[in-house]
């Protein structure tokens, strides 16, 4: 099977891919546009930022498998990739270490005024008074907006520095926070109100772009720090630049909209230009060494296990609860066609499958079968299954409504 890495992955893990028999074709600098003339003959795709358009997907004929190097499927025609029955698997959470430091490192830089103070410095001006006014990180709280894996890194390291840590995600509950250590805050805008540093952890999605609005920077108090190593689109941006002129909220970012492609380029951001304290790095979170190497190994882990055992890690479009009603279970003898035989039966009743598993006994000489179908098998079609030699026994059983 031929292997297609379309980005930057670290050495061991291209060595240890092709260690799986897998012929590897190492092109790190393709882009959205150039992939769709590579993907002829391609069965597993590694990609990290390059885009996978629907174009490219439908030019993947033989495509099976797209793993994403990080969290998110962001870039990716998920549903295109659905569509065509292609799995799609990511690396969730390998970050989120890296992601938590530079969460803590900008907290910081903003409280201590870092990057001011080094500039002084190289500029051969010692500004010891101006610069030892910092209020200081102990006793204060920091809010999280959203608790997945990153912000409960972010948590750990604010209570080792001695702040309080409220959080409020859509599934987190008061239960779950506590059992975290954390507070618990019912929405966004009481999270800023008890804020006085406030951290944005959201995922990008229709239900959280331009979450983070006038009502709540509004909240936070007047000087709060407030930092943004998630996604620029889940801020407002125009609100965000009001609170900073308006309210001196105090600013560090790591994300930007219509940040360059390029590794290097040229960049103005509207936020730089404000009469307040901003500072920012350009979208760097994720990108240690640590990082890089947990997410080539995850990556090698997840492409290992599709090539041995046909599953999939950390797949992202697989249905939890597919349409399917009943599940019939076959016991039968282990035979050529028996199979086959349940199958165009169903069939005739005009019953799809929508799972099917099947457990051989020991010898080898009987299995049994459970096939998951959207309606419910007539008694016709029961007694036809059950009519065939090879077949033992045949239950058919309402599964729960999980939708």
């Amino acid at each position: 099977m031929k292997l297609l890495v379309a980005d930057k992955l670290e050495g061991h893990a291209v060595e240890e891919l092709q260690h799986l028999g897998l012929e590897v074709v190492y092109e790190p600098e393709l882009s959205a546009e150039t992939l769709p003339s590579k993907l002829s003959g391609v069965g597993v795709l590694v990609v990290r930022n390059t885009g996978v358009t629907s174009v490219a997907i439908d030019a993947g004929a033989q495509l099976h498998l797209i793993v994403k190097a990080g969290p998110g499927s962001a870039g990716i025609d998920v549903q295109a990739a659905s569509a065509r029955g292609i799995y799609v698997a990511n690396c969730p959470g390998k970050n989120a270490i890296a992601v938590a430091e530079l969460t803590m490192a900008l907290i910081s830089a903003i409280d201590r005024r870092l990057p001011d103070a080094v500039a002084q410095l190289r500029a051969g001006r010692w500004e010891r008074g101006e610069l030892s006014r910092a209020d200081g990180l102990f006793g204060k709280t920091l809010g999280l907006a959203g608790f997945g894996a990153i912000a409960r890194e972010v948590a750990v390291r604010a209570k080792a520095f001695g702040m309080n840590v409220v959080a409020q995600g859509r599934s987190l509950s008061a239960q779950r926070a506590a059992e975290h250590g954390v507070a618990h805050a019912r929405n966004l805008e009481e999270l800023a109100s008890r804020s006085q540093i406030f951290s944005v952890h959201l995922p990008l999605t229709g239900a959280t772009r331009g979450i983070i609005g006038k009502s709540v920077l509004e909240a936070l108090p007047q000087g709060a720090i407030f930092v943004n190593t998630a996604r620029a689109e889940v801020v407002d941006q125009a609100a965000l630049a009001e609170a900073v002129e308006k309210r001196g909220l105090r600013v560090g970012t790591d994300v930007f909209p219509d940040e360059p492609a390029a590794p290097s380029a040229s960049f103005e951001s509207p936020l730089f230009q404000l009469d307040g304290l901003v500072y920012g790095t350009p979208h760097v979170a994720a990108m240690t060494r640590q990082a890089e190497h947990a997410i080539a190994t995850e990556v090698v882990r997840v492409v290992r296990s599709f090539v041995r055992t046909g599953d999939v890690p950390n797949c992202v479009n697989v249905m939890v609860n597919t349409p399917a009603r009943y599940q019939m279970v076959v016991r039968s003898l282990d035979k050529v066609g028996v199979l086959a035989n349940v199958l165009g039966v169903l069939k005739r009743h005009g019953l799809n499958v929508e799972e099917l598993s099947s457990t051989i006994f020991d010898g080898a000489i009987a299995a049994c079968t459970k096939i998951r179908v959207t309606g419910r098998p007539g008694e016709a079609c029961v007694q036809e299954i059950k009519a065939f030699s090879e077949v033992l026994h045949v239950d058919v059983v309402a599964l729960p409504n999980m939708a």
